[in-house]
């Protein structure tokens, strides 16, 4: 080890050293750079003249050349110049290699400084890994759609580039000398303070030391906790300009389809296709205890806490309605995020997209969200668990599947159904009870923590916390109105409530006003956070506030469950879809797995064909069905009112002239009305004759309610034309007023038709009389029956009524009121009370049989009396008016069924059909209608395979692309 007087310097260090560089002040070693710990040495005329310092420059080099220290030179002559004078060889080469060496240091050094300030600049930045997730799937595929290389080659050369950047090594450098010295000359201030205090003052100056040090470490920590959030504004600012660019980017390429980049149309994403799977879930009432444990995140909350307000913040739109403390969230929402590149909300029973850029879309999509809300909700009730489906897409929002259920009360006030708090209880447990369900617990914070309700509750479904995300809002009232920030500070470590979560986090959800945008929100938390003493005083974490940091950690952790559940789901499936499988191979060997909707699909191809045989109908069979049933609704009328009155007249004209009358009356008011009733009682017993011919053409029982149904509908809904009546008014009209039977035949046809309708009204007046008077006296003694006393009274009465037909046999239809007294008294003399009433009853009947009976004598006379009928009846006693009447009935009856039948093949048949059509269109679109009419085991079985099946097949689907994306 070499030593030299303070006033002589080191050759190779002063060599070394820059001229242009003054260091009139001590630097410590350790504090400067490598490379300056190399070159540099202490060198001051201050130091101890008894320690001259070392020459580290020399003594480093020389270690590096393993050459002695050259000695100092001398000036005296002789033999040392002799000997300077032979080795100035030798000399030359020593300072060459010593120059080599030199060169060799400083590269080394300066190497190992760059490292270590490039270290130092890679520390300062973020790890950037947390956010790849904003970089969307397709981006990393557009190596495959884009020629890279050409776009490398397109770009600049990075030698260009580097030119344009400073240099960092530099600056580097710069920061950490200046840095040092100015820590060195504090150092060196203090020390000389301290060696000048004198020594009897040493007591009194530790203790101003430590008090010093103290507030020195107190102020120290101050501002490295406000260089800490300013750090981190920055890169939140940093990061906000990135993600917006982002965006902006994402718009931009996800726009292109044209080019084959992203096919939005061909291409489901992958939060998409778990949505569907869930929506699938939701009505699928399985009976093999297969229940829905795939993950969603369920949001609940205190009513008026904030769930829809971070719902909304999540989803970057005003989305909800809204109410100042009443009940706004009636039924749970289910609410799809994804990315797209446009900001728009969508239902999942509809094709219309709600651009969430214009305030009009919004309102107009808040009142769609209530409208379906209360639609939902039955009678006598306030919230309904039917789940109303909504997805929103748009750039940079994060995938997840969330549900808002309605706000827990504690209280059923006014106007709400008794059982509110069960059901809205229930509500929340069914969907919390999910294992898989990540449960976002929402806190009001500017309420007291004891009023909560929610906490419990969620304590209850997840004790441990392993699933629960504790989210406590309106943190700005919080801080303004508790007297104790440090509460807070307790609610998110977990340590106020018995209620343990995943983690906690503190949102602000706005000022409270309905008006403000998510942007004006976003600011405003912001500001709030960077100016709040609960981040300030670190009672709050950073990554523990705004609802963006929230987003992230829930979206996180639902993609973290759906991994690890999803496959698990799936095999659960996948064995139900064997037990059904097995259920229908065994019950339903030889019958095709078909589904509720494509039974009706079925059904309704069989009822159409039915319809439309009824066009295959011959005119023929229309109009004798439509002639006999028009009579056998008519008959009794005509034969009552029309020809029993006007035979009791003296004379043919009489007679005529009374038919016409009650004939034109008929017409006017009664007629063409049971008519139109006769067609359509007629098509509808075809229409069935037609379904019941088809249904034993091996038709399935299963359609019978469906078939049976639309029947009934169709007519319902049927009605006939309504010119329809007025122009067979007028043909009936007309039919009625022609007397002229022109030939034999037609006689002849008048005269059996109403030697027919005679005896068929004499078969059922002989019925009644018999059912009147009970059993004769064969019957008595074959079947072994007896008169009711009823009966006896009746028979009596018959006896002597026929007493009084046989001695007066052109006897009136009426019997006069002496009449009836002589008939009574002369059953009371044989012991038989009877009625006026029965009297007249009874008689009523005799007459018709007795004049029936004369009826049809009379008709049989007429067979030969169409002579006399061409010569009018002229001299003599052969009238057949009777005869003329039932020939204009007949032909009336003909008429308008040929009338009927024309109105039925020409529009009725094709109104039902459309009708039936109609129905059938109605009753496909609802679906409860279609579970009442098609029912049975075996078409739940098959829809419950369909079911899994889908299920099953989706989640496969949904895995694969799960995969990939890893």
């Amino acid at each position: 080890m070499l030593r030299a007087g303070s006033a002589v310097t080191c050759i190779a260090c002063m060599n070394l050293l820059p001229s242009r560089m003054g260091v009139k002040f001590r630097v410590p070693l350790q504090k400067l750079h490598p490379l300056s710990r190399a070159i540099q040495h202490r060198y001051s005329s201050n130091n101890n003249q008894q320690r001259p310092p070392h020459c580290s420059a020399a003594r480093h080099y020389t270690s590096l050349s393993r050459l002695p220290m050259r000695p100092h030179k001398s000036r005296s002559g002789g033999h040392g110049y002799q000997q300077h004078r032979s080795f100035w060889v030798a000399r030359l080469a020593a300072r060459l290699l010593k120059l080599r060496y030199i060169l060799l240091g400083s590269a080394v050094g300066g190497g190992y400084t760059a490292k270590k300030t490039y270290d130092e600049w890679k520390d300062m930045f973020p790890d950037m890994s947390q956010y790849t997730w904003i970089v969307p799937d397709f981006v990393w595929e557009l190596s495959e759609n884009i020629d890279l290389d050409k776009l490398a080659s397109a770009l600049p050369e990075l030698e260009k580039i580097a030119k344009l950047l400073p240099d960092m090594e530099k600056i580097g450098e710069n920061f950490t000398f200046l840095k040092s010295l100015l820590s060195t000359e504090t150092t060196g201030e203090s020390t000389l303070r301290v060696t000048d205090v004198p020594p009897t003052s040493a007591a009194m100056s530790d203790s101003s030391d430590k008090q010093f040090k103290k507030s020195y470490d107190k102020e120290k920590i101050d501002q490295l906790q406000e260089e800490l959030l300013r750090t981190q504004s920055k890169y939140q600012r940093m990061l906000e300009r990135l993600e917006k660019e982002n965006k902006e980017l994402r718009k931009v390429v996800l726009q292109k389809d044209e080019k084959g980049i992203h096919q939005r149309n061909v291409k489901k994403s992958l939060i998409d296709m778990y949505s569907e799977v869930l929506d699938i879930l939701s009505y699928y009432d399985s009976n093999y205890n297969t229940q829905d444990h795939l993950p969603r995140v369920v949001v609940v909350g205190d009513q008026s806490a904030g769930k829809t307000s971070v719902l909304e913040m999540i989803a970057q739109a005003r989305i909800f309605p809204r109410g100042s403390g009443e009940m706004m969230t009636r039924s749970p929402v289910k609410v799809t995020l994804s990315e797209g590149p446009h900001h728009v909300a969508i239902f999942k029973d509809s094709t219309r997209e709600f651009d969430l850029g214009k305030e009009e879309d919004l309102a107009a999509l808040r009142h769609e969200i209530e409208l379906r809300m209360r639609k939902s909700v039955k009678e006598g009730q306030t919230v309904s668990p039917e789940t109303i489906s909504l997805s929103v897409k748009g750039p940079g929002i994060q995938r997840m599947v969330l549900v808002d259920l309605p706000g827990v009360i504690s209280t059923v006030t006014a106007g709400m159904a008794a059982d509110t708090k069960e059901t809205i209880f229930s509500i929340s447990k069914a969907y919390m009870q999910n294992p898989n369900a990540i449960i976002l617990c929402i806190q009001d914070g500017s309420v007291d923590a004891e009023r909560s309700i929610v906490t419990d509750l969620v304590s209850q479904m997840d004790p441990q916390g392993k699933r629960t995300i504790f989210v406590l809002t309106k943190v700005d009232l919080a801080e303004k109105n508790l007297a104790s920030p440090s509460r807070i500070q307790q609610i998110v470590e977990g340590k106020l409530f018995p209620m343990k979560a995943l983690g906690y986090f503190a949102v602000v959800t706005g000022k409270g006003s309905s008006n403000e945008s998510i942007d004006s929100i976003k600011d405003y938390e912001e500001d709030f956070f960077q100016k709040s003493r609960l981040l300030r005083d670190g009672m709050l974490k950073a990554h523990q506030v705004t609802t963006k940091n929230l987003s992230l950690a829930v979206s996180d952790c639902f993609w973290k469950m759906v991994r690890e559940s999803v496959e698990q789901q799936a095999d659960v499936f996948k064995a139900s879809r064997f037990n059904l499988e097995t259920e229908w191979k065994n019950n339903y060997p030889r019958l095709r797995e078909l589904d509720r909707n494509e039974l009706y699909e079925k059904a309704k191809n069989e009822i159409l064909d039915e319809v439309i045989s009824l066009s295959q109908v011959t005119p023929k069979h229309w109009e004798s069905i439509l002639q006999k049933k028009l009579w056998e609704r008519v008959s009794t009328h005509v034969i009552e009112n029309i020809y029993l009155p006007a035979a009791q007249t003296m004379n043919s004209g009489t007679f005529n002239t009374t038919v016409d009358i009650k004939l034109k009356q008929w017409t006017d008011k009664q007629l063409p009305h049971k008519a139109l009733e006769v067609a359509w009682e007629t098509l509808q017993e075809e229409f069935a004759r037609f379904m019941a011919e088809y249904k034993g053409k091996d038709q399935d029982d299963i359609f019978d309610k469906l078939k049976e149904a639309v029947k009934d509908e169709s007519i319902k809904r049927h009605k006939w034309n309504e010119r329809a009546m007025d122009s067979l008014r007028v043909i009936q009209h007309n039919a009625l007023e022609d007397c002229s039977i022109t030939d034999k035949p037609q006689w002849d046809a008048a005269i059996q038709f109403m030697e027919e309708t005679l005896q068929s009204r004499l078969k059922d007046t002989d019925s009644i009389i018999a059912d009147m008077v009970g059993p004769d006296w064969k019957q008595r003694w074959l079947s072994w029956t007896n008169r009711t006393p009823e009966q006896h009274i009746r028979n009596e009465t018959k006896n002597e009524l026929e007493r009084v037909l046989k001695l007066h046999e052109d006897h009136t239809a009426y019997l006069a009121n002496d009449e009836v007294t002589t008939v009574r008294k002369n059953l009371e003399a044989r012991g038989v009370d009877v009625d006026p009433v029965l009297i007249k009853d009874t008689w009523h009947q005799l007459y018709r049989r007795h004049f029936l009976q004369k009826a049809l004598l009379h008709c049989n006379l007429c067979r030969r009396g169409f002579y006399y009928y061409q010569r009018h009846f002229v001299d003599s006693e052969l009238e057949c008016n009777d005869v003329v009447l039932f020939w204009r009935i007949q032909r009336m009856l003909a008429i308008t069924a040929n009338t009927l039948r024309q109105q039925l093949t020409n529009t009725e048949v094709r109104r039902l059909e459309k009708n039936v059509k109609e129905v059938l269109e109605d009753f496909g679109e609802d679906t409860e209608k279609k579970v009442q009419l098609i029912t049975g085991r075996r078409v739940q079985l098959a829809e419950d395979l369909k079911k899994v099946r889908e299920i099953q097949e989706k989640l496969e689907a949904f895995i694969e692309a799960l995969h990939k994306e890893k």
